[in-house]
């Protein structure tokens, strides 16, 4: 977020800094499918399996819930927001793309209770950054999540991430206009769009991808899918018995 954010967001940023980048987490190689970490930095926060625990009001200011936003999906007044930053390069949140995101698009998504919101966090570098730029000019054809799915694939990272790489993984995401899609990647609007998802997720202690806000809930690495049908479900529930007026 710029300078200027709420005061009022100051205090729940401060304690999910904390949880997102001191609490000591060493992030390893999954040694099986259900196994989670994170990857970008030294250290992220574990959560607790208690879906109540760890939730900042304040934090719920960082969901857009804007209906026009073509990195996000789900209704925009969806009772649930999950935030998620993430790195193309990111091993972690490739798993998480493929394992998880899915079920909770079926379960969550699909019946109007849960919005997806992306966030580009690219922390690996130059090839990080093109491909967070590709992935916005993607989006603005209305494919972002093609593009997102082909550039999670297992195996498409360690094919690399240079422009004509790009370029396959657009026309496999069935981007219309190949001009428009190299023109915008390289355009000064996307690399403003993910400069400002990239300061979100730096104002938020963020070190290590894929962090994840749910509710004002911080997330760090690619836990077991219970960890967030917990804390989606918890925050629906609390969404439902909460007054009208305080709704999002």
């Amino acid at each position: 977020m710029s300078k200027s954010k709420p005061i009022a967001v100051v205090s729940g940023v401060a304690v999910a800094a904390v949880l997102l980048g001191v609490v000591s987490y060493t992030a390893t190689k999954p040694s099986s499918p259900g196994a989670s970490g994170s990857e970008g930095g030294s250290t992220a926060a574990e959560v607790s399996a208690d879906p109540s625990a760890g939730v900042y009001a304040e934090l719920e200011a960082y969901a857009r819930r804007d209906a026009s936003d073509k990195l996000a999906l789900g209704r925009a007044d969806a009772p649930v927001v999950l935030i998620e930053y993430a790195d193309f390069k990111c091993g972690y949140c490739g798993k998480f793309a493929r394992d998880t995101e899915p079920l909770l698009i079926e379960k969550y998504v699909e019946n109007g209770t849960l919005r997806i919101e992306w966030r580009n966090f690219p922390i690996f570098g130059e090839e990080s950054e093109a491909v967070a730029r590709a992935s916005w000019a993607a989006g603005q054809q209305g494919r972002f999540w093609e593009f997102h799915k082909a550039a999670y694939a297992e195996g498409a990272k360690e094919k690399g991430f240079g422009k004509d790489r790009l370029a396959a993984l657009a026309k496999e995401a069935g981007v219309p206009d190949a001009a428009r899609f190299a023109k915008d990647t390289d355009g000064a609007a996307a690399r403003a769009a993910v400069r400002a998802d990239q300061e979100q997720g730096y104002s938020l202690g963020a070190t290590s991808t894929p962090s994840f806000l749910v509710n004002g809930r911080p997330i760090a690495g690619a836990q077991p899918l219970e960890t967030f049908t917990e804390a989606i479900e918890a925050a629906a529930k609390a969404a439902k018995s909460a007054p009208a007026k305080a709704r999002p």
